[in-house]
């Protein structure tokens, strides 16, 4: 299965969300607007080995899997005293699509899950040892599953648990430990506080936008979240974890069992919540990710105690079936996707394919420098992050790309070229529709130059507009107040008000399109103003 990912690695095209990673890789910035730094060092390890390449972009989070088996193993181990029981959460794990395959798949989660399983490693050692120096080394590992990824905070409420539902919460309210552990966890991510002091906060009101968005109640998200699960941990793992989860927390919090009621809150609480998000809101493919690792551990326990607890033996013997029926069956699934993207020549799913649906962009790159030449722009705009990072990725910074829009995803970001910028031609690059709106309250002026497909496979995924961009210089460092600056998650939070025009505007006349474009540029901004 290692070397499987490793193939995968290797062979599938970089992902844009990967390649937007890895522009932060490349800059020295304290912290980022979307997520913590971690990623970018797991990345900068890796290319610092292997150079610019896919495999050496996702070499972290393949290293990252065998270190998060072996927690994970030890973790049930120490509980059980069995070592099936380690191998079964091992396997598990290698059986879900979320792991088996994607932890190739360069996501913040990736550096999160080690270091949480480590964290959560430290407690079970606390818990079987006594020793209250383990509260150390979980307060280092909790600084660094936060310096990963801000969803590390769902799991306070299980350390919470952890320190006060067992008989021993006087013993650790009481002792400076717990109180030490939390102090280096602020200490370790005191980058990201920085960073965000230096920018108004900004990561935080990012995230506390996208946590507090108002929606209607929407049940294809709650569809699209609840299928998610079962695709990538598994139709028949899911349902077993979930049920040995829910045992679980019965057990621990009868019995104040510390390390049951630790692994059963980090998971119903995180995954209850997303649930309850995913009534009003789509959640992110990865967002749960960090959730099932400890799932498979409280399964792998949960299993093991069952005959010890003299359950009926036609239950017991069912529940392994269940268990092994579902790691045979996901790990031929695995196997089957892997396969299809590796050797198969073909596109069953058409455009919405999650893995071809971000191919093909070498050939936007090399039209896209193409048309530079031949219009003598020196630079490349866009108005999508993805865009922005794909083309960064495959021209290797050959040519300055910027994305004109959202600048607040580059606080701190070096300067990508400003004399080569200034008083000169870009190239803007869109998906097709384009909405540039955003540019009519500007001097700048598009000259379109043609259209390039991204095909995968024999089938357009997507069309790119070319136009050439004159009389206008981009403000790489545009004030808080500026359109320019601020990242469209406001627009995803509802509040922006979509404006129609009554009557259509004659194409043939030049003065009323302009009149148009000034119009809902216009509104745009009023309407961002009221927003703020």
């Amino acid at each position: 299965m290692t070397a499987m990912r490793c193939v995968f690695a290797s062979v599938l095209e970089l992902r844009t969300d990967e390649a937007y990673y890895w522009t932060w890789s490349k800059e020295n910035a304290l912290s980022f607007l979307d997520h913590p730094p971690m990623i970018a060092w797991f990345i900068r390890f890796g290319t610092s080995i292997f150079g610019d390449t896919s495999f050496g972009v996702r070499f972290a989070g393949l290293l990252a899997m065998p270190v998060s088996q072996l927690l994970l193993a030890d973790i049930v181990r120490r509980v059980t005293r069995d070592m099936r029981a380690a191998l079964l959460a091992v396997l598990m794990m290698e059986a879900a699509l979320y792991y088996g395959l994607l932890m190739a798949k360069v996501a913040p989660d990736i550096a999160l899950i080690p270091f949480e399983l480590a964290m959560v490693w430290s407690l079970v050692r606390l818990t079987e040892s006594g020793d209250a120096r383990w509260w150390l080394a979980a307060g280092l590992f909790g600084g660094l599953s936060l310096l990963s990824k801000l969803t590390a905070v769902m799991l306070i409420p299980a350390i919470a648990a952890f320190i006060l539902v067992p008989d021993w919460r006087l013993r650790w309210l009481r002792s400076p430990y717990p109180w030490l552990a939390a102090v280096i966890a602020v200490v370790v991510f005191s980058p990201v506080l920085i960073w965000n002091v230096m920018h108004d906060w900004a990561s935080f009101r990012f995230q506390f936008v996208r946590a507090t968005a108002a929606h209607d109640f929407n049940p294809r998200t709650l569809g699209d979240y609840i299928g998610l699960q079962f695709g990538q941990v598994g139709p028949i793992l899911l349902p077993v974890v979930l049920f040995a989860v829910g045992l679980t927390a019965w057990r621990g919090y009868r019995h104040r069992d510390p390390v049951a009621v630790l692994l059963s809150t980090a998971v119903l609480v995180p995954f209850g919540y997303f649930l309850w998000k995913s009534l009003t809101l789509r959640v992110g493919d990865t967002w749960p990710m960090f959730i099932w690792p400890l799932g498979f551990a409280a399964a792998a326990i949960d299993l093991a105690k069952r005959p010890r607890e003299n359950w009926p033996a036609w239950m017991v013997k069912g529940s392994r079936f269940w268990a092994s029926a579902a790691i045979a069956s996901g790990l031929c699934l695995i196997v089957v996707i892997f396969l299809y993207y590796t050797v198969s020549p073909w596109n069953f799913i058409g455009k919405t394919d999650p893995i071809g649906g971000e191919a093909g962009f070498a050939q936007v790159a090399s039209r896209a420098e193409s048309e530079m030449e031949n219009s003598g722009a020196t630079w490349i705009a866009t108005t999508d992050y993805r865009v922005y990072a794909i083309l960064r990725w495959h021209l290797r910074d050959r040519v300055p790309v910027i994305q004109i829009n959202e600048r607040s995803r580059f606080l701190g970001f070096r300067d990508p070229g400003r004399d080569v910028i200034a008083g000169h031609a870009g190239l803007y690059v869109a998906r097709e529709p384009d909405d540039a709106s955003i540019l009519a309250s500007t001097a700048a002026v598009l000259t379109p130059l043609g259209q390039v497909q991204r095909i995968w496979r024999g089938r357009v995924m997507d069309s790119y507009a070319l136009e050439k961009l004159t009389g206008w210089t981009p403000e790489l460092s545009p004030p808080p107040d500026s359109p320019f600056y601020r990242w469209r998650q406001l627009a995803e939070s509802g509040a922006v008000v979509r404006y129609t025009l009554s009557s259509e505007v004659d194409a043939g006349s030049r003065e009323e399109n302009a009149s148009k474009q000034q119009s809902r540029a216009l509104l745009l901004i009023l309407s961002e103003e009221k927003m703020l």
